[in-house]
């Protein structure tokens, strides 16, 4: 149905039992595809539940809109007053917005002052229309920057340092204060929209200058960049009853900084100690029962190399891993969670404890560089990604492999890497070299790379930077004699001209490019799990079938 300012109504809504389910709207990236996922699978569980389940939803390219996915569906915006038409018209028992990302999640303060205002009841006549799941108030807990420190600090749960800036002055007082790098960002963004982490007073003044607007409506949140710390991801599901059951915990393969829909990341965690989980665990449920979550809740965390543990941000609603979670673990977190806020509860669904599975999955992120011409791929804390495919495997090495190759890169087993690392990075290169030519390849760098393996006594072959003449890099490049390379980029005026170049043209030959130095480790593990066995495919669900597993998987080995 579409709605149209006239007097004739052709709905004819009914007097069941019924759930109005707010979809994510246009997609863009940072919101796309995870949460309409999400939206169908509320819709399956509740109408198997007995409810008449009603889409909203405004976008053509969705499984959501589809016009059998639901029993009804309003093809309409989502905007504050075509939902309280809606809900006006068909009087639902219960309204989801915890599924559709941002957009609908920004709408529960003013669709919870509509409901508090005109006091609907149900059609059903069950009672008085509501949304269901997590409170509008405890939503604007989590979002409100005030609100939520006053939280944390209750709870005693730690955060990097930092401050909202409602002015330059703000901003620079604070950076001044907690020491640079900062992370700035606009508050309620979405997939880090309009986010840099910047080193210095003048580039903190250009920031507020060209990316965003800073006044005391439109506040920035300035907080302590952390160097070198682990990401953390984790999806939890919590019931009326106070039940919270962690879904699963993943860890980020790129380091903190990078957003987390463009960062690679495994289920279940590698590096990550047991007192680190032990601690992101229970902060995690202390946080779902103060905020009275009821349902989905996601929480970023970073683990910096002395082992303390700092919460980065917390969304009481479904977040874009729920998909890949429920994939990894077995058990539909979204329908779980659909069901959750219709009134049961963990235990009734059978749901009362982390799953961690025997195998190893991993998430990539699908980067559009390709149609975007010019445009530089070097990944930082604004999302860039417009898909994600994921890998399966027993050992992380071959998951990982896995999902390269579903993300298109093609990873080679022979042939020569090119090095050229940033001053911040160069104390990893021994390291990359080494693994590197243990792999059997060869080992090309720009002279400063160079001379660092050179004074490691691992054999490289120096080679000219683009400005310093031919043949360089480039050459060698278009010539198909690097088969991949690895760029960290220093950020100086330099390279975002050579090695831009670089980058772009690898893209174009279809080279791989790592531009993190955890990126060029996992590949390593990859490219050494590709020469030392054959990729094996199971179907997912052996992987949840241990009786047959072992039998699929000699099949497969005895394959041709």
């Amino acid at each position: 149905m579409y709605s149209t300012y006239e007097y004739e109504c052709e709905s004819a809504p009914t007097n069941r039992k019924k759930v109005l389910i707010l979809g994510g709207g246009p997609n863009r990236i940072g919101q796309g595809i995870e949460f309409d996922y999400c939206c169908c699978h509320a819709s399956f569980a509740l109408q198997k539940a007995g409810y008449e389940t009603i889409m909203m939803n405004s976008n053509p390219e969705t499984v959501s809109t589809d016009y059998d996915t639901s029993d009804r569906l309003y093809f309409e915006p989502l905007t504050v007053e075509d939902v309280t038409n809606v809900i006006d018209l068909e009087r639902p028992d219960g309204i989801i917005v915890q599924y559709g990302g941002q957009t609908p999640l920004k709408l529960a303060l003013p669709i919870q002052r509509h409901l508090e205002e005109k006091k609907p009841r149900s059609a059903s006549g069950a009672g008085f229309v509501k949304i269901w799941g997590t409170s509008p108030d405890s939503i604007d807990a989590a979002e409100d920057r005030k609100r939520f420190n006053a939280i944390l600090e209750e709870l005693g749960i730690e955060q990097p340092k930092g401050g909202i800036a409602r002015s330059e002055s703000d901003a620079l007082s604070i950076a001044s204060e907690v020491g640079y790098p900062v992370v700035v960002r606009p508050s309620y963004v979405l997939g880090g929209r309009a986010m840099e982490i910047v080193y210095n007073d003048e580039k903190l003044i250009k920031y507020l200058a060209t990316a965003v607007q800073v006044d005391p409506e439109r506040p920035v949140l300035v907080d302590k960049y952390l160097n070198d710390a682990i990401e953390i991801d984790i999806d939890a599901l919590a019931d009326s009853a106070g039940n919270v059951v962690i879904g699963g915990i993943m860890e980020h393969i790129e380091q903190a900084g990078i957003h987390s829909g463009d960062s690679a990341c495994s289920l279940p965690t590698r590096t990550v100690s047991t007192r680190c989980l032990d601690i992101i665990r229970s902060w995690t449920t202390k946080l779902a029962k103060r905020l009275n979550v009821c349902g989905l809740m996601n929480c970023q965390y970073a683990i910096i190399p002395s082992g303390e543990v700092f919460l980065l941000e917390a969304n009481p609603r479904a977040s874009r891993t729920v998909p890949f979670v429920s994939k990894a673990i077995g058990h539909p977190l979204a329908k779980y969670a659909s069901l959750i806020m219709s009134g049961l509860t963990l235990p009734e669904l059978g749901f009362t404890k982390e799953v961690i599975p025997k195998h190893v999955s991993v998430k990539e992120a699908v980067l559009p560089f390709e149609k975007f011409q010019g445009c530089d791929i070097l990944l930082g804390p604004e999302m860039r990604s417009t898909g994600e495919v994921m890998g399966i495997d027993y050992e992380f090495s071959g998951a990982f492999a896995k999902a390269q190759i579903a993300a298109g890169q093609k990873l080679p087993v022979s042939g020569t890497v090119f090095l050229s690392l940033n001053d911040l990075t160069k104390r990893h290169l021994a390291e990359m070299g080494r693994g590197f030519g243990e792999l059997g390849f060869n080992i090309v760098a720009t002279s400063g790379t160079a001379k660092v393996l050179q004074l490691e006594g691992i054999p490289v072959e120096p080679v000219l930077k683009i400005h310093e003449g031919r043949p360089n890099a480039r050459d060698m490049l278009k010539n198909g004699q690097i088969q991949v390379m690895v760029i960290t980029s220093s950020g100086d005026d330099l390279d975002s001209r050579d090695g831009l170049q670089l980058r772009r043209l690898a893209l174009a030959y279809k080279v791989p490019i790592i531009t993190t130095v955890d990126g060029a480790r996992a590949t390593m593990d990859a490219i050494k799990s590709m020469k030392n066995k054959s990729i094996e495919i199971l179907a997912l669900q052996d992987y949840f079938e241990p009786a047959n597993a072992p039998q699929k998987l000699q099949a497969a080995q005895a394959a041709p």
